[in-house]
């Protein structure tokens, strides 16, 4: 049977309970599955449709074998759903969940207020997971609930105190800009946590995974661990933000909204020049294909209203195709994505043997231990890292050969063997 939360998430809930053309006992099977197509559809960034049904069937139903009385009953609970998004599309009535309803609520809103889309993705996340707790319309609309859900995530999930405040910062700005409530004191209590010690490389595991990784993901691992570079950081990198001349890299816009500069090493220098010969090149494909311009925020398009398509203005590390802008519905060459550079670190971690659950992120906690263990100062590291307290900066000294513990040495490899 369909839960009580769910069936105020989904606009077929009610429908299907209802429906005189499923039996009673197939009703769980049918909600069980919509539920697991609803889940695909909202990763999947796809609207509810035909062609997200073909999608999910064919890489999340056909992915592996299945029962024949499975497929069978399953291949009815789609065939239901079309039937019931055309009934609603010739009614005119809602077809997306109470979470997507929300998420993109905050993202159209967060919009209009010139947020980036990384906050508006991180907002809109937040308010769907607080859908999902709520259950329903109107327990969404209430301030309490997402009180008790920001408390829950304190005290049960216990996140860490820089998630709590996302969290909170999030569900403020829907009850202000998306429910229009002037004034909101979710009057939830933060909870200090300890920082978690960072995952760091040895220098020969670096040099493992750099041997390993995919050549076309080579010299971003290599600048991110030689400029310490957070993902975001590295992937959003433009042609004019790296100077090989001057071994400069300039971060713009990063955590904080605060910029900063870090070292390009030398030894990737000649790499970086060649690369902007052959990002020339593919720029003027590019522009002799009629794309639109690389995607620029706003506030500078205001400002350089052609910018985007000026050779300084592009990705450094571009995408291999050109796709179609989420935001304009332009077709232009965004940057390499996120989640496919991390995805090869991984790999490159499992042929390198590395027995530790490292991620992209190793790289830079790997760039401020290893510049602590050769003798760099503690401000200087800070001041690569773009840290706004050098207290953040300190939990490297835990992790550093020959800095823990303020440096001190065990009285145990004083003594001297007989």
């Amino acid at each position: 049977m369909i839960t009580r939360n769910s069936a105020g998430l989904y606009p077929w809930s009610k429908d299907l309970e209802a429906s005189s053309d499923v039996r009673l006992r197939e009703r769980e099977g049918f909600a069980m599955l919509l539920g697991w197509l609803e889940k695909f559809i909202a990763g999947s960034g796809l609207s509810p449709g035909r062609e997200a049904c073909e999608r999910f069937w064919k890489e999340q139903i056909r992915a592996k074998p299945r029962e024949k009385w499975q497929l069978d009953q399953w291949a009815a609970a789609m065939r239901w759903y079309v039937r019931w998004l055309e009934h609603r599309a010739a009614k005119g009535g809602e077809v997306r969940s109470l979470p997507e309803r929300l998420r993109d609520a905050v993202d159209r809103a967060g919009a209009r207020q010139g947020k980036s889309m990384r906050t508006r993705e991180t907002y809109g996340r937040w308010a769907a997971m607080f859908a999902v707790w709520a259950g329903d319309e109107r327990a969404v609309m209430r301030p309490d609930k997402a009180r008790d859900f920001l408390s829950w995530k304190v005290t049960e999930q216990k996140v860490s105190f820089a998630t709590q405040k996302q969290g909170l910062n999030a569900l403020v700005f829907f009850f202000k800009a998306v429910c229009g409530m002037a004034e909101v004191d979710l009057e939830v209590r933060l909870r200090k946590t300890e920082p978690r010690l960072p995952v760091v490389l040895e220098v020969k595991e670096v040099l493992a995974v750099l041997d390993k990784i995919d050549e076309k993901y080579g010299l971003m691992a290599r600048i991110q661990y030689g400029g310490g570079l957070r993902l975001m950081e590295l992937v959003r990198l433009r042609v004019k933000d790296v100077d090989q001349e001057r071994g400069i890299i300039t971060i713009r816009e990063a955590k904080g909204d605060k910029h900063r500069t870090t070292m390009l090493p030398e030894s990737v220098r000649a790499e970086v020049a060649e690369r902007k010969v052959k990002l020339r090149e593919l720029f003027e494909e590019d522009r002799a294909a009629g794309l639109a311009g690389a995607w620029l925020p706003e506030a500078l398009v205001r400002k350089h209203l052609h910018g985007g398509e000026k050779w300084p203005w592009q990705y450094f590390f571009p995408a291999a195709k050109p796709s179609k802008d989420p935001q304009s519905g332009l077709i232009r060459r965004h940057h390499v994505g996120e989640d496919a550079y991390a995805a090869a670190i991984r790999r490159a971690e499992e042929e390198a043997m590395i027995d530790k659950n490292a991620t992209s992120h190793a790289f830079r906690h790997a760039f401020a231990t290893h510049l602590l263990e050769g003798g760099t100062d503690l401000r200087t590291i800070q001041t690569l890292l773009g840290h706004a307290d050098v207290k953040t900066t300190e939990i490297y000294t835990h992790v550093a050969k020959g800095v823990g513990a303020l440096g001190v040495k065990s009285p145990l490899d004083r003594l001297e063997r007989v």
